[in-house]
């Protein structure tokens, strides 16, 4: 009895599934048979000679007939006691030698007259006889079109697939309007589940109850609750926010469709629109579904805000049809949405709505515990010092997103590799953040005696006026070694704080203003080195004034738009005597604390000269340093802090954030 599984044998394994037969193979064999044909009737078993050698049988007698066929090819009959000698037996074998009919050989003369005219004087000069044949070559000519047809259907699908990046025949041209969404299912996954993100504890809560409901909907519609229509992620680049998305691809056991937000745009009108169609329908058939639009706000910014007004918009067009297709008249149930974006300003409001976008997960930059989480899943793969601790490397790294930490975590393996470990140290990863913030090491950069005592200055007087001041960040490191584009920087700890006071924005000015008032007090002059200073100075004092209503005289008003609706605007929310006060007043705020922190240097100067000294000395130098000339700090914050470590048995951590207190290398001008 046969087997009925055709996947198994007769032993129990498994074979190879059987290839469905290709059609292009009778093509094929077609042309060979046409080659074989057309060649058996042009030799017809005939052996080719040299026309020399032809003239040299037809001097010994040997030919019986000769036929001249379309003028081009001659085919020679030996005679029936001729084909006995040793020349003709040597050359046609004894089976060709023995047919007495012919044709025996043939040779060709080509279309010259005067070469044939020869021909036939000398048959005629011996006695032979002559015969002349036409012969239909239509093997010849249907080789000659099956080639031609071939080479054009050949370069007609080459440049098909050019144009429309692969997919058979005619590719993008036949298909343009076909949805370009990579689709998991059928065991396909992007193997990274909800334990790969880490540090996202309530955006994965939120998304794994939309897994949950696709998995057990009858637990949910028991009580009648309705599938969310939508999810909507937003946050700052490098959260996570793909990582999710590829979370809930790998943990749903639905079909799921990713593609990013400029798939849909194309060069031809309603293509976006057409695309959008076709994700759903295909979506729909196979319901239930998640779909996943990175980078939403390609084709969802708000309508009327293009800059060609009045023109045919093809975003508008294709967001139009998503809005159509997420809540319209027609039924969309079983189909999940969930886009991510880092613009949600410019979103439209009818995409925000509940019924589209039912939910929005804000995923914001992770906290302390959050980092912590972060770094245990990217040190998993790296050889790591038994001694390393955790939670050390999360204090070095506030306001890091997610992708920075993976980041520093590959330039400190980078690092250690480079110095020969077999480990990667602590050193390494508080290298890997120097060099992430603050760019490449240049110890051979040329600088000049004056210039080094001068950026030696600037950054003690950071480092001064930073200690001196109860809301300033705590400095932790400071260096004139130069870095990327900066001859010398200070790196601080940031208090991770969501509300700010008046009086801490103040101290934080004074301090940003502090390198190039330590120029004055010692020097008489300023440099170009305080840019990026003036830079943030000047951004935070005019958010003070027009953005967080912190200023007496212009009083509680908020000119910041959180809608974007102004983003095209030409005019100010204000009138030119309103912007004149702001201007005053931003004006005046900065000169207070210059003159503020002037004030503390004076009256720190031998301190300044001191901590000064010992950077040129050193060239770069920690917060033990500083304490060993201002002594420690006596405000409260950092007293509690000492308290609590001294009750702990730990150790003072601090460690480097992103700070604009650098001495860039380039003039003002740039």
């Amino acid at each position: 009895m046969e087997n009925e599984n055709p996947t198994k044998n007769d032993r129990g394994g498994s074979e190879r599934p059987r290839k469905s037969f290709n059609f292009y193979w009778i093509y094929g064999v077609i042309i060979v048979v046409i080659l074989s044909i057309q060649l058996m009737q042009l030799s017809g078993g005939t052996r080719p000679i040299e026309i020399n050698e032809y003239e040299r049988y037809l001097n010994s007698g040997d030919v019986r007939r000769i036929d001249i066929v379309n003028d081009e090819t001659v085919l020679v009959t030996i005679k029936k006691d001729s084909l006995a000698k040793k020349v003709h037996t040597d050359k046609l074998g004894k089976e060709a030698a023995g047919n007495s009919a012919g044709p025996h050989y043939r040779f060709t003369i080509g279309n010259s007259d005067a070469a044939q005219n020869k021909l036939v004087a000398s048959a005629d000069a011996h006695g032979v006889e002559m015969n002349y044949e036409t012969q239909d070559n239509w093997g010849r000519d249907i080789i000659q079109w099956v080639l031609f047809i071939g080479i054009m259907l050949a370069v007609w699908m080459f440049f098909m697939r050019r144009l429309g990046g692969g997919g058979g025949p005619g590719g993008q041209i036949f298909n343009i309007g076909k949805s370009r969404a990579q689709v998991f299912e059928a065991g396909k996954s992007t193997n990274i589940t909800f334990n790969d993100v880490a540090g996202l504890d309530e955006a994965k809560e939120e998304l794994q109850e939309i897994v949950d409901f696709l998995k057990t909907p009858k637990k949910y519609t028991a009580l009648g609750a309705k599938i969310p229509k939508g999810a909507l992620l937003v946050g700052p680049p490098g959260t996570g926010k793909t990582l999710l998305a590829k979370a809930i691809a790998g943990e749903a056991n639905v079909p799921f469709f990713s593609l990013s937000g400029s798939d849909f745009v194309e060069m031809f009108v309603g293509v976006g629109a057409s695309r959008v169609r076709d994700l759903f329908k295909q979506a729909k058939e196979k319901a239930p579904a998640i779909i996943f639009i990175d980078e939403i706000d390609a084709i969802g910014r708000a309508r009327g805000r293009s800059v060609s007004m009045g023109a045919n918009d093809e975003r508008e067009n294709t967001l139009n049809q998503l809005l159509t297709e997420m809540d319209g008249f027609g039924t969309n149930s079983g189909v999940i949405l969930i886009g991510a974006t880092n613009r949600a300003d410019v979103l439209d409001r009818a995409l925000m709505r509940p019924g589209r976008f039912d939910r929005q997960i804000f995923v914001d930059m992770p906290d302390l515990n959050g980092r912590i989480d972060i770094f245990k899943v990217h040190l998993k793969p790296l050889k790591l010092d038994t001694a390393l601790d955790v939670e050390f490397l999360a204090r070095q790294t506030p306001g890091f997103s997610g992708a920075d930490i993976a980041n520093i975590c590959n330039e400190a393996a980078l690092i250690a590799a480079r110095k020969k470990k077999t480990h990667v140290e602590k050193q390494d990863f508080l290298d890997a953040v120097d060099r992430v913030i603050g760019g490449l090491e240049k110890k051979n950069k040329i600088i000049t005696a004056d210039e080094k005592r001068g950026v030696a200055y600037h950054e003690a007087g950071h480092a001064t006026v930073s200690w001196l001041v109860e809301h300033a960040s705590p400095l932790i490191k400071v260096t004139i070694v130069p870095r990327g584009r900066s001859l010398g920087a200070a790196w601080y700890l940031p208090e991770e704080r969501h509300l700010t006071t008046a009086e801490q924005m103040l101290d934080e000015i004074c301090a940003a203003l502090g390198g190039r008032a330590a120029e004055d007090v010692m020097f008489g002059k300023v440099s170009t080195g305080a840019l990026s200073d003036l830079e943030k100075v000047t951004k935070q004092a005019y958010a003070m004034v027009s953005v967080y209503g912190l200023n007496a005289k212009v009083g509680n008003i908020s000119f910041y738009d959180s809608t974007g609706q102004s983003e095209y605007s030409f005019g100010k929310p204000y009138s030119e005597r309103t912007a004149q006060t702001i201007d005053e007043e931003v004006s005046k705020l900065v000169e207070i604390q210059y003159e503020r922190a002037k004030k503390i240097l004076v009256e720190n100067k031998d301190k300044l000269t001191a901590l000064a000294s010992q950077l040129l000395e050193k060239e770069v130098i920690f917060k033990e340093d500083l304490e060993k000339i201002f002594g420690d700090r006596t405000f409260a914050r950092d007293v509690a802090e000492r308290t609590a470590a001294a009750n702990s048995n730990g150790t003072t951590v601090g460690g480097p954030a992103p700070t604009p207190d650098e001495t860039p290398s380039l003039p003002a001008s740039a």
